[in-house]
């Protein structure tokens, strides 16, 4: 005869419990989490992280600084401080905003630190890329090599008329005409509201139209 033994769901609820789910199966939310139970991140749950929003870091440095050259440097340092910080997360569903935050901070960072001397987007730098450098290139309605000398000197006016800018003014027109992103992106990347956000573009236009305002009414 088989005996039998009573068995409370709560102990069932224990045991499943203690069988361990795998870092990649879980939500970007309970990652989160399981780095910040213990005095330092969970190994196999932040490694999964780092996994997910590699690309996102890189993405957000890479429209902040171009032409650096040791971006690689940047985004580890920004896996550095959310090792450290992430306890201080209070909403790990915002972990994405809270991410690119640490991104955008660093750069500011570096930025003080160089002193304006290798500017982060510098229209007059060459941009690295896999076969070699190439030059920033400002969209125009008739590119290529028969455009005029006239034309030609208003996209040189441009360049130093964007290059000219205030440093928040000049980033944000960028990311904005040039790498063609949206207001909502922007206010994350720079961790401002989009209201700021839709006012520096304003103030940057103004500028560059008054800059530019002889080669326009020529136009």
């Amino acid at each position: 005869m088989t005996q039998s033994f009573p068995v409370s769901w709560s102990t069932v609820e224990a045991t499943i419990a203690q069988v361990p789910v795998q870092a990649e199966k879980l939500s970007n939310y309970d990652l989160v989490l399981r780095c910040q139970t213990a005095h330092r991140p969970e190994k196999a749950a932040f490694a999964e992280l780092v996994r997910r929003y590699q690309s996102h870091v890189e993405k957000v440095l890479y429209h902040l600084a171009p032409d650096w050259s040791d971006r690689a440097d940047l985004v580890q340092e920004v896996w550095i401080r959310v090792y450290r910080n992430i306890r201080r997360l209070n909403e790990p569903e915002k972990f994405r905003g809270w991410l690119s935050r640490i991104a955008t901070n660093l750069f500011y960072d570096e930025l003080r630190k160089r002193k304006r001397n290798a500017p982060p987007l510098s229209l007059d730098a060459p941009l690295s890329v896999e076969d070699g450098e190439m030059d920033w290139e400002i969209a125009s309605t008739t590119p290529g090599p028969a455009e005029d000398m006239a034309t030609r000197e208003f996209y040189d006016q441009l360049r130093d008329a964007i290059a000219d800018l205030p440093e928040v003014f000049r980033t944000t027109i960028v990311m904005r005409e040039i790498q063609g992103m949206a207001y909502e992106e922007i206010a994350e990347l720079t961790g401002v509201s989009l209201g700021t956000v839709k006012s520096r573009i304003a103030r940057a236009r103004f500028r560059l139209q008054s800059q530019l305002q002889t080669y326009l009414d020529d136009a």
